[in-house]
């Protein structure tokens, strides 16, 4: 009896660790599976902003409900929570439009945010560019963590509310019975449940080929790269730039931004490769600066290539060093990471055999939205939205 559970999460990912989470708060008995020895993929290899701002009105919602339950488990079991706020940066007449409107959709939504003229701008962030800043858009309710401390702080503390983490555990069979599903995995570990939760696309390709081949997941490889240590230096918030502005989902929402959109030269670099200009200051003083966007199906993901292009890597350098001058730039580790999403719909949802359920492809939503769907999800899977 000690191998049955109420739910198995298959994939030790922010989605899986989330929907863990929200369903042993419910008092469900869970295990949470990841293949391997602590997680590594796109949960890892994010810049860590948490940032309900960037998203459309649905996705918002989610984050910021997901700021919430951060904020709640920061309060009571440290995962490197910081509520230092994010700022979009605009650096023309056009981006300083787009920040008003949003603004403006914010303050109809109940969300806090607060215009900054570029002499504010100047005095809170050390080393932004005069000849570049316009104007700023803050969201002092925004987060960020420490992705690679985070998640693994976040399952020590499942641990101590009483889920089953279970690493280094690949499964390689799920098989639907009567009441049951029963989990198999490659050291012959048998575990049961009355549902499973499979939310790392890995492990979906692995256990449902077919179904993986058929879907219309797509991969998206990120370049990032860290700074050394700056010293004497102290970045207040996440920041986010004019290309940031010009790319993320809020901003589509804005009554100017198709106008805009429509007069971009589609023959950029930074359109070719989906460039927008970040920066994160990490605990350790470091600066983590990108990214980038390639993108191929996820059948054919081994299209994207293990190496990272360099001229993307100096791209990102040139234009954040138009944004910002920090103390250095000389660079201590480059990355990239990989991450699916949809072509058609914003998170990838099916049900087997009415007990298994593949919920994956949440994108470049996954740090900020994650925390707030599971809680949806959880609630919908089990019938639990009046519990």
């Amino acid at each position: 009896m000690e191998n049955k559970y109420d739910l198995i999460v298959v994939g030790g990912g922010v989605l899986g660790t989330f929907h863990a989470y929200h369903a042993v708060n419910k008092g469900l008995k869970v295990a949470l599976l990841e293949k391997d020895a602590k997680p590594q993929g796109a949960t890892v290899r994010n810049f860590g902003q948490v940032v309900p701002s960037g998203m459309d009105s649905k996705w918002q919602l989610y984050g910021r409900e997901s700021l919430n339950i951060y904020k709640h488990i920061q309060s009571k079991f440290d995962i490197s929570v910081r509520q230092e706020g994010s700022i979009y940066i605009a650096s023309n007449e056009e981006e300083t439009q787009l920040l008003l409107e949003l603004n403006a959709i914010n303050l109809a939504n109940s969300y806090t945010s607060k215009l900054l003229t570029k002499e504010e701008c100047l005095e809170m962030y050390p080393g932004l560019r005069a000849d570049y800043v316009k104007m700023g858009l803050f969201f002092p309710e925004e987060v960020m963590v420490e992705p690679r401390l985070m998640i693994g702080k976040l399952q020590a503390y499942l641990e101590e509310v009483g889920v089953d983490v279970f690493m280094n555990k690949t499964v390689v069979e799920c098989n639907a019975l009567t009441n049951w599903v029963q989990v198999h995995t490659t050291d012959n570990t048998s575990l049961s449940a009355a549902k499973v939760i499979i939310c790392n696309g890995s492990d979906f390709k692995t256990l449902y080929p077919s179904l993986f081949a058929e879907s219309d997941l797509i991969v998206s490889k990120l370049q990032m790269m860290q700074t050394k240590h700056q010293p004497n230096y102290k970045l207040p918030s996440s920041v986010l730039t004019g290309l940031s502005i010009r790319r993320y989902e809020a901003f589509s929402e804005c009554p100017s931004y198709a106008s805009i959109k429509a007069k971009e030269n589609s023959e950029a670099f930074e359109k070719k490769w989906s460039v927008h200009i970040l920066f994160k200051q990490a605990t350790d003083g470091s600066v983590i600066i990108g990214d980038s966007h390639e993108y191929a199906p996820a059948a054919r993901m081994d299209h994207l290539g293990m190496d990272l292009n360099m001229d993307i890597d100096n791209f990102i350098l040139k234009e954040a060093k138009k944004i910002f001058d920090l103390p250095s730039y000389q660079i201590q580790n480059r990355w990239y990471g990989l991450y699916s999403q949809c072509k058609e719909e914003d998170i990838y949802q099916h049900t087997l055999d009415r007990n298994i359920h593949i919920v994956t492809g949440i994108g470049g939503k996954g740090m900020t939205g994650s925390a707030g769907f599971a809680k949806e999800n959880i609630n919908s899977i089990f019938n639990l939205q009046n519990a």
